[in-house]
């Protein structure tokens, strides 16, 4: 399998922020777009196509041609809508900034589907960026979507969006060589990891997990909550503790023995793994942040209706099954599961058991979906992070 570039470490500024508090500063209310402005002429009846951007390597591919993405040509077989596939999501920030002005001046962008992660996909809802979805044409997503993702702080009851891939943040560390277990996130500050832990840069994948070692609800964490666990980091960077922040390079540290435990994402965790045994991956006591990435479908997209039956597609359990099978994160689809399991191929039948795809009860029960960060605040708790960080 690839090593996956996560979706959710790259590093995060001010850019996207700062437009929006530039955008409110100097009065600019259109901005926001009311829901019955969002959508244009739907040509799918007559155009069977769409174009469908993701992120790099977060798709199934055929292992004798990487070109080849077999749930997209299998959809394009079933409806006759051919697909124009791009992974020109390499960050959210900038793919905010390359959208943002057509939406800003109520333009097309030529998208008719795009995943961003959730924190972004609020950005976009709150604007009134993202159109609502024709759930009465979605009956894959209605009957077996997550029901602890179906209704997030920014999109109550999932009307605008719908996760693509969902998964945790914990922490993995090297069993062997760190001699121990950890169970919580107030292990990761034992004296015995000085200079030996990592933290993620980006303040929207690092906050969560470790509020939630402060034993936060961060579900509705306020900003006490967030300083508090401000200065216990900025006091591990004062004693050189943390030996530094990191995007998705974090792998590349803990694979060579640099670190011995860092914050983690799932879907790396396993990868980590299947490379070298002594990685564990665990969702501290205190709980873990259960994430997702979404698909939604812009304004003034012209291939909605097609765009809404690809959601659909991928809602199917064996679709669903197939992409986890690739990927190896978080199935947003539960009966994907059964599916997996009856697999002829060992292998691919042990994913069914694996609980960084399918997440048992007991783990369900330390997982929370975070609030998301508004865009009042994230000016303030940006700055105030990104001076601990270095940014």
């Amino acid at each position: 399998m690839p090593e996956l570039p996560s979706r959710r470490a790259a590093l995060r500024g001010l850019g996207a922020a700062g437009l929006l508090a530039a955008l409110a500063g100097c009065g600019v209310p259109a901005a926001y777009v009311p829901e019955d402005r969002r959508r244009a002429p739907d040509l799918s009846d007559r155009d069977r196509a769409l174009a469908f951007s993701n992120w790099p390597l977060y798709i199934d591919t055929d292992d004798e041609d990487e070109e080849s993405r077999p749930t997209l040509e299998a959809f394009t077989r079933k409806t006759g809508i051919q697909v124009r596939y791009t992974e020109e999501i390499n960050d959210n920030d900038e793919f905010f900034g390359k959208v943002s002005p057509a939406l800003m001046n109520h333009q097309a962008t030529g998208h008719d589907l795009v995943v961003v992660s959730d924190w972004m996909a609020a950005r976009f809802v709150h604007l009134g960026w993202a159109q609502k979805m024709d759930r009465s044409a979605q009956s894959n997503v209605a009957r077996h979507l997550d029901p602890q993702l179906r209704s997030p702080a920014f999109d109550e009851g999932r009307l605008h969006t719908v996760p693509w891939q969902s998964g945790i943040t914990g922490i993995a560390y090297n069993r062997r060589a760190l001699g121990r277990e950890i169970k919580s996130v107030k292990d990761l500050w034992h004296p015995d990891l000085a200079g030996k832990v990592t933290l993620f840069s980006g303040l929207d994948e690092s906050f969560s997990l470790l509020m939630q070692g402060n034993g936060t609800d961060v579900t509705r964490w306020t900003a006490s909550d967030f300083h508090r666990m401000c200065d216990q980091v900025e006091d591990m960077v004062r004693r050189k503790h943390i030996r530094r922040f990191t995007g998705n390079d974090y792998t590349s540290d803990l694979g060579k023995g640099d670190v011995l435990a860092c914050q983690a994402y799932s879907g790396d965790a396993i990868q980590l793994r299947a490379d070298n045994p002594d990685i564990e991956f665990v969702v501290p006591e205190e709980g873990g942040e259960l994430w997702a990435e979404s698909l939604l479908v812009p304004n003034l997209a012209r291939h909605k209706a097609n765009a809404e039956a690809l959601v659909d597609h991928y809602y199917d359990p064996a679709v669903a099954a197939e992409l986890a099978a690739a990927v190896n994160y978080v199935c947003p689809v539960p009966a994907a599961r059964e599916v997996l399991a009856a697999s002829p191929d060992r292998e691919t039948a042990r994913l069914a058991e694996n609980p960084l795809i399918f997440p048992d009860d007991a783990m369900r029960r330390r997982l929370a979906v975070a609030r998301d960060i508004s865009s009042a605040e994230r000016p303030a708790l940006a700055k105030r992070w990104n001076a601990i960080v270095g940014l």
